[in-house]
């Protein structure tokens, strides 16, 4: 089957980008994951670190006949306000890939409806955010966009709200090339991460500082001297891609399924979840991969740096939560509001998204 054929068929089942790669190792690329693994930047996540690893090495090792891959993508971005505008200290924000239904669901079931129209005769797999691919590295070689120093996949007309999803197979088909770098000497996304999680130079992320990681895949005690930066992020973060000037004028998904259920909730609502309310609110979310206990840590450290007095008591019940992860951050977070309460006496508040550049500024004054 040709190329084109295939992305037509792709647009008929509802993705925006798509294009061809060879199903062959990028040598380069895995030289590029292995050091990031090596130098401990993946954190906790084992997932990345296991014996998976070895399998991004390949795609055979996931379709032994694998011989084309066939790359995807599917915008999700709406209309509504980025975070870097947004400041309601009432709420807390969620990031826009979680604001509809589970986007591993939706695309899973586009490729799923691709495979059949790509006919008999050869063998598939299907490839969501989850299995172990280079799936970044194969959608650039496919020539769906770049690889920014944000480390997002951003295409020059839509910028980086594309979800990617792939599928390995048999046939051979035509493969695309890779666009361009086109992020030049900006640093937007490095200047404005709050946690300095993008290094100087960008194109790799420290999970370790990143809040994201803190927020999603993080069991257990967010580390101290990170909970302030967070700001009132309750599941994940959007400030790298909200200042990239390739998604100024990034067109608007026609999904519904990515239609906003959750977007930046009330706070005081999501302290109060039980564990069976917190399932059936987000059914069929990525939130509900922070597990409740988890989440209610996110949203404790949210009310704490948000400052606001009336969160005393949703965070004294907190306090006394059956989880000591979550009991502690309660804690934490109602001396949190006590010293800003104290701070807003002397300095003028200052928005919950602090820009890593400003962070950098403090910290060096403070080493003075």
């Amino acid at each position: 089957m040709k190329a084109d054929q295939v992305k037509r068929l792709a647009r008929e089942c509802g993705f925006d980008l798509a294009g061809i790669a060879r199903a062959e190792p990028l040598d380069q690329d895995i030289r590029r994951y292995q050091d990031w693994v090596d130098r401990g930047l993946a954190g906790a996540m084992g997932y990345l670190t296991d014996r998976r690893a070895t399998v991004r090495t390949d795609p055979k090792l996931l379709l032994a006949s694998a011989r084309s891959i066939i790359c995807v993508g599917k915008l999700y971005n709406g209309p509504e306000t980025r975070s870097t505008e947004w400041s309601d200290s009432g709420s807390g924000w969620v990031s826009r890939y979680a604001w509809g239904d589970d986007y591993h669901d939706v695309v899973r079931a586009g490729l799923e409806k691709l495979a059949q129209k790509l006919g008999p005769g050869h063998e598939w797999k299907i490839c969501v955010d989850t299995a172990p691919l280079l799936e970044r590295s194969y959608a650039r070689e496919a020539g769906l966009g770049w690889i920014g120093k944000n480390t997002c996949l951003i295409n020059q007309e839509l910028g980086s709200w594309v979800f990617l999803g792939e599928i390995l197979t048999s046939m051979e088909i035509e493969p695309d090339s890779p666009p361009p770098d086109r992020c030049g000497t900006c640093t937007r996304c490095i200047d404005a991460c709050p946690t300095q999680a993008i290094p100087q130079g960008g194109y790799e992320i420290d999970a370790r500082r990143c809040i994201p990681y803190f927020t999603i895949e993080l069991r257990g005690a967010v580390p101290e001297e990170m909970r302030g930066a967070i700001g009132q992020h309750v599941f994940g973060c959007d400030i790298c891609q909200d200042v990239c000037p390739w998604n100024r004028k990034a067109p608007v998904a026609g999904e519904p399924a990515f239609e906003p259920r959750h977007f930046a909730p009330p706070l005081e609502e999501l302290a109060a979840l039980t564990e069976e309310q917190f399932r059936e609110t987000f059914r069929s979310s990525p939130i509900q991969r922070a597990k409740h206990a988890g989440f209610l840590r996110n949203v404790a450290i949210a009310m704490g740096n948000s400052g606001r007095e009336q969160f005393r008591e949703p965070l004294e019940r907190l306090a006394a939560f059956p989880d000591e992860v979550v009991a502690e951050h309660a804690r934490w977070a109602l001396e949190r509001i006590g010293s800003l309460a104290e701070e807003s006496t002397t300095r003028t508040p200052r928005n919950m998204m602090v820009s890593g550049a400003q962070r950098r500024k403090e910290n060096s004054n403070d080493r003075e």
